[in-house]
Formats: C-alpha cells, sequence, structure tokens
C-alpha cells in the first residue's frame, strides 16, 4: 500500500512538473547549458558563485545540477549576502563550511572577504555565477560578481555566467552614476540605480568598461526567448525569494521605489510587514490624507491606497502605523526609483515637523548617501524638500548610460 502512494505521489508531482514547465516561456542560461551537455565545463575543476535563486526551470538546484553532471567537478561554492541555502538576514555576516549534501566547501563571500582569495580559488578551473538578481544596483549580488571577476582575471580563471533575466525587464534606466567617495558594497559599480540589463549582459559592461587592462576570460550562457520588454511575471518562470525581503517576483518592482527612502528608518517601508517595500507609513500620517495628496500628482502608472498596519519587526515593530501602499498599475510608464522622493516632499508639506532630514537619524544619512551614490540628493533636497530640485541631477546619466549599455544588449 506505501509504494502505491509512493508511486502515486511521484506521478502526481511529475505531472505538475511537466504542466509548471510549460508555462514557462524562456530558457535560463543553466537551461541551455545542460541542453548543450555543459560543453563549457567539460573536464573542468569549477568553483560556482550561488544562492537558492540558483535553479532550472523544474526547481532543481544548479548545485545539484553540476555535482552530477559527467566530466563536470565541483569543487567548492561560495555563498554572498544571504549565504548559498538563503538563510542568512541581511546585513549578517555569512559562514564558511562543508555543504552537507554534496561535500563541497562553501566559502563565505559576505563575512572576512567579499572577494575570493587564491586560497577559496586554488584548484579551480571555471568561476560559474548563477544568481537571480533584481535589475536593482544596490542589491548586492551584482557586486559579488564584480568582484568575483576581479578575483578571477587576477588567477587567470574563466568567469561564466549563466544568465537569468532581469525582473524588471530591459528597458528601464533610472537614477546617477556613482560618483567618487560613494563606492560601496551597495554601489560598487557606476550604473544608473536601475540599470536595465541583464547580469550576462553587466558582465560584459564591467569587464569592457571596468576591469581596466586586466579584464577576465569571460563567457556568458545566453537565455533563449528571452526579450527586453519582458518583465519576470512574462517569462512564466517559477519565482524562488532573491533574499528574505523579496519574497516575490513583484517584490523586485518595489525594491527601488522605497529602497533608498528605507535606508534612513524614518518611516516603514513595508519590511517587517507582510508588504516589504510596497508601503510608506508612520504613526504620525493620517493615510486618506497623505494617499489624496500622492494621488493628485498623478505620478505615470502609480496609485497610491490608504493603509493602516502594524509590523511585526522592523521600523515601526508593534505600533499602528498610518501610510499608503503603492500600486503600479502600468509598470512601463511607471517612473520606480521617483516614487519615494515624491513621498518625502508630500511628507514635508503634510507634516512641516517632520521633514525627512530633520526627523531621521544622521547616523544614516551615509548610507542614504551610498545608495544614491553622492550626497548631492541628501543636500539639495533638504533645501527646500522639492522633488524638482534634485530631478535633473537624479535623471541626468540615463541617456547616456543607455546608449553605453546598448553596446553590450546580447536580446533584443
Amino acid at each position: 500500500m506505501k509504494k502505491t502512494v509512493g508511486l502515486l505521489a511521484i506521478g502526481c508531482w511529475l505531472i505538475a512538473t511537466a504542466s509548471f514547465a510549460q508555462k514557462i516561456k524562456i530558457k535560463t542560461g543553466v537551461e541551455v547549458l545542460k541542453e548543450t551537455g555543459f560543453k563549457v565545463l567539460q573536464g573542468k575543476q569549477v568553483g560556482l558563485i550561488t544562492n537558492p535563486t540558483g535553479v532550472d526551470n523544474c526547481l532543481k538546484s544548479t548545485i545539484d545540477i553540476l555535482h552530477e553532471a559527467q566530466d563536470v567537478h565541483l569543487v567548492a561554492l561560495y555563498g554572498p549576502e544571504h549565504g548559498v541555502r538563503g538563510d542568512v538576514y541581511a546585513g549578517d555576516k555569512v559562514d564558511t563550511f562543508t555543504d552537507p549534501n554534496t561535500g563541497v566547501p562553501v566559502y563565505s563571500l559576505y563575512g572576512s572577504t567579499r572577494k575570493p582569495t587564491p586560497e577559496m580559488l586554488e584548484g579551480v578551473d571555471a568561476l560559474v555565477y548563477d544568481i537571480q538578481d533584481i535589475g536593482c544596483r544596490s542589491y548586492t549580488y551584482i557586486s559579488t560578481m564584480y568582484l568575483a571577476m576581479q578575483a578571477a582575471a587576477g588567477n587567470d580563471i574563466e568567469f561564466i555566467v549563466l544568465d537569468r533575466p532581469n525582473p524588471l525587464g530591459g528597458l528601464k534606466v533610472e537614477g546617477c552614476l556613482v560618483e567618487e567617495g560613494f563606492f560601496s558594497f551597495v554601489s560598487q559599480l557606476k550604473v544608473p540605480y536601475v540599470y536595465g540589463l541583464t547580469c550576462g549582459e553587466l558582465a560584459m559592461l564591467i569587464n569592457s568598461e571596468f576591469m581596466g587592462d586586466r579584464p577576465c576570460k569571460l563567457t556568458v550562457v545566453k537565455m533563449k526567448k528571452w526579450r527586453r520588454k519582458m518583465t519576470f511575471d512574462d517569462t512564466g518562470l517559477p519565482w524562488v525569494p532573491a533574499s528574505p525581503h523579496i519574497p516575490f517576483a513583484h517584490s523586485a518592482y518595489f525594491y527601488p521605489v522605497s529602497g533608498i527612502l528605507g535606508e534612513l528608518g524614518y518611516m516603514s517601508i513595508g519590511v517587517g510587514y507582510t508588504l516589504p517595500f510596497e508601503i510608506f507609513a508612520a504613526e504620525w500620517i493620517d493615510a486618506e490624507q497623505f494617499a489624496k495628496a500622492l494621488n493628485v500628482k498623478q505620478l505615470p502608472g502609480i496609485v497610491f491606497r490608504p493603509i493602516h498596519l502594524k509590523p511585526y519587526y522592523s521600523v515601526g515593530q508593534g505600533k499602528n502605523l498610518h501610510g499608503v501602499q503603492v500600486y503600479l498599475r502600468d509598470f512601463n510608464k511607471a517612473r520606480l526609483s521617483d516614487v519615494q522622493f515624491h513621498v518625502m516632499e508630500v511628507a514635508a508639506q503634510l507634516y512641516p515637523d517632520k521633514k525627512v532630514f530633520d526627523h531621521a537619524d544622521e547616523n544614516r544619512f551615509g548610507m542614504f548617501d551610498k545608495v544614491c551614490g553622492t550626497d548631492f540628493i541628501r543636500k539639495e533636497f533638504s533645501k527646500n524638500h522639492r522633488f524638482a530640485d534634485i530631478q535633473s541631477y537624479w535623471t541626468k546619466d540615463e541617456e547616456s548610460f543607455g546608449k553605453l549599455a546598448k553596446k553590450y544588449y546580447l536580446y533584443r
């Protein structure tokens, strides 16, 4: 009887998986790698930079795929922020250990070092990168990729990117470039805040534009059937949480909406509640008044709804907060990163004694500046609390970067 039940369960799982896979419209880099018989990795000692998002279309881990592949020798794993298994909170250190499933050593790239050391790379012929990014500069996986590319170049190791979709598509570019003095792990690259490239395309740009006279030997395993106009939802792919506060694909759409303001701890942005990055709320806000004032702006593709909530942790934990939930009614028309600056402006207009930089913790200004890539935004906005005063600066690099980025497009 148990055997029959077990076979039925396996049969149901196979049917569900097949049905699920049929809805997927593209092939990610790892799918193409399998399709080509792992040709680029044959006979090589492989190190893999990945996390739980590194899966194929049926949700099998790239770790297991490479471990089981014939004539591919997986000898090391490398964990970015949140770890290889995704069980580490944002900002917490990642430990080095042995993966219990494969017996392969796991080296931390978010502990005492964020760049693979020669000792970590000993015996590695090819360093493979397979992580689902979210298309925003302050999300640290692309910083990990950049530093790993430098390490690969310095140790004469091939760097291979298994490409994945940019969840925001390949057309949105928002925000100014990072300026000297503001480079950090949340702003490692001189690209806009929203940069409109896949990780493979970004790696190509990095290799040509940022690696000086020491580029790495780079190979990008391209996706099939992905198009720039596609958001993640359009791909049909299953979403694996990219980090604890990006649990759904649409969470990636909202990260640039509120992530910069969130660095200040000035109001809740939904982290610690069920709507991470989707809300703006505080004890002192009148939700209906706030929503009305923001909707009067008629921001393209954006609508605000009054909301009342009590966060479980983080900013406003256990307190009754009031504010707005952001709705993306037309993703293509919406300027994502601008929303938080409009919120800051309206908050100053309605509640003059709660102006953001008069009320927020000064100790967090430095992180705000790093995420912005400049201190100009904070300093100029502080004068009159108007988005119009910083808008031209925030957008000044978008057109020129867009032209540069096109040189590295792998997809139409």
